[in-house]
């Protein structure tokens, strides 16, 4: 990831090729298969390559369901789906992203449409540290993935902003009106919702990375909501400048894995009437601080 200070994998000394992707963030890592058994040390070669981009990318994969939940498990416990739709089984803390309906049923979660950058799992006291995505049916043009380094947005913070929101929780909720691709106004009662840290510190790299999105974070806690309301835009805005951003163009077998502490992701649109289907992992974190 530009601006940090690269692992021994990420500079090349890993058992396998490692190519950034962006000037912002994000590697391809070349040579690994995982229907093949990981040693312990290519695996943590892999996480290094991961804490150093933020982002890595593995084309050309073949997994099955349990192959890709036993990977990520790897990483650490898995998150719990909240999306289960019918006509489909799921493993544990695996999630279908799709906008394919069998027997008129949706078979997956968040079908279409735009959706705009966020932090998985960031409503709930533990969230997901990594997302891992697989690409097994993609649209011909959009349903792109962008990817913001969120260390390079908080270091590059005008210090009029970074002083107003020092030691500052913001509030994170799902709730979108029942359309998950855009958020509600004000969220209903009952909604899953915790307050973070506006910057957090990684556990992993030691670095600040800012964790607010302009999704899910509603307010700034202990702050006149027109106030919080104008701050968090400018930092929302702040965070989409597109020098920060990678946008990664699926192919099938393309498996993506992210770093939910440091990075936001968004989706771009596409034609609906595309089929798009793509296999989700979730990883849980700690809670932040």
């Amino acid at each position: 990831m530009k601006g940090t200070v690269q692992s021994e994998a990420a500079a090349g000394q890993a058992p396998f090729g490692v190519i950034p992707l962006s000037d912002a963030l994000g590697a391809e890592i070349v040579g690994v298969d995982l229907r093949e058994s990981l040693s312990q040390p290519v695996f943590e070669a892999i996480r290094d390559t991961w804490h150093a981009h933020g982002v890595v990318l593995l084309r050309g994969q073949v997994l099955d369901e349990p192959s890709q939940a036993a990977f990520g498990a790897r990483f650490g416990e898995l998150g719990k789906v909240l999306n289960n739709h019918k006509g489909r089984s799921y493993s544990p803390g695996v999630m279908y992203i799709s906008n394919i309906r069998e027997n008129g049923e949706l078979v997956g979660a968040l079908p279409d449409g735009e959706m705009f950058f966020h932090s998985d799992q960031c409503y709930i006291e533990r969230p997901g540290m990594a997302t891992m995505l697989y690409a097994m049916e993609v649209p011909r043009r959009g349903g792109n993935t962008l990817f913001a380094n969120m260390y390079a947005a908080c270091e590059t913070l005008p210090g009029r902003i970074k002083a107003r929101i020092e030691g500052k929780l913001a509030l994170n909720v799902y709730d979108y009106d029942n359309n998950a691709t855009t958020r509600g106004s004000e969220p209903r009662e009952g909604v899953p919702s915790y307050a973070h840290p506006i910057v957090r510190t990684h556990p992993a790299t030691g670095r600040k990375a800012l964790y607010v999105n302009r999704l899910m974070t509603h307010h700034i806690v202990d702050m006149d909501r027109a106030e919080s309301d104008a701050l968090l835009n400018e930092i929302f805005d702040h965070q989409e400048r597109p020098e920060f951003i990678y946008e990664h163009v699926w192919t099938p077998g393309d498996l993506l894995i992210w770093d939910n502490r440091c990075t936001l992701h968004a989706r771009s649109d596409f034609d609906a009437s595309e089929r798009r289907m793509m296999r989700r992992v979730a990883i849980l974190g700690d809670k932040p601080y």
